[in-house]
């Protein structure tokens, strides 16, 4: 399985293409970063870095990962259009064989890839993921990680800054990719493409790039403009 893996939810962007076995096995791994705040978004020269370095050419996806968040809405969103016109374009191309689609893709949440990154790191322990969730709030999970491996321990919710710090009272490490502006306990952690491509080896593939749909835990809610007075 040759995996496309798109991580536009923090600062730190990242394009990653994994190459694994009928095993799982990982043959290959190529990623592209770019990041920092006033960085201009160049997708498509981390998608041809990670490709150049993975040595597989663009022909030979067979599935792309995309990172829904919660963090950045517009690099969320960008994200997913980038899969939405790459599974387009395929499934025009290719008349027969391979995936009704052109290509498969899966979602996978940001705060789990921010868990296994952390894992991967070598952080062990329990664990709560914070991402800025403005207006004075944070998406706030739970996991333990440990030396094999990692588990949720409480799933995504908006908290208030009074309930993050009680998770640091309590003896959490405080993860994130911007944890340490709020935080001075917490320790700085961005979600790797290179994980996320791991995380989406075995998952189950959704048919359509256009069923994806970023993380946003609030309600929509909008204001009905009055009628116009003539």
């Amino acid at each position: 399985m040759r995996i496309l893996a798109l991580e536009f939810s923090s600062p730190q962007r990242g394009v990653a293409v994994l190459d694994a076995g009928p095993d799982g096995a990982v043959r290959a791994v190529g990623e592209a970063i770019e990041g920092g705040s006033g960085h201009a978004m160049r997708p498509f020269e981390l998608v041809e870095g990670a490709l150049r370095e993975a040595g597989i050419e663009r022909e030979q996806i067979e599935a792309i990962a995309v990172g829904l968040g919660p963090g950045s809405y517009t690099g969320v969103r960008a994200a997913i259009a980038l899969a939405q016109g790459w599974q387009l374009a395929r499934a025009r191309s290719e008349s027969e064989g391979g995936h009704p689609f052109g290509v498969g893709v899966v979602g996978v949440s940001s705060a789990e890839c921010i868990a296994a990154t952390a894992q991967e790191s070598g952080l062990t322990g329990p664990v709560s993921v914070v991402v800025d969730a403005q207006r004075g709030e944070f998406y706030l999970a739970r996991y333990e990680l440990g030396a094999s491996g990692w588990r949720e321990t409480a799933p995504l919710r908006l908290v208030g800054r009074a309930e993050v710090q009680v998770r640091a009272q309590a003896g959490d490490w405080l993860i994130g990719p911007e944890v340490t502006r709020w935080f001075d306990s917490g320790r700085v952690v961005f979600p790797r493409a290179a994980v996320l491509a791991r995380l989406a080896l075995g998952r189950a593939l959704c048919e359509r790039a256009d069923a994806l749909e970023p993380i946003y835990l609030r309600a929509t809610s909008f204001a009905k403009a009055p009628p116009p007075r003539w």
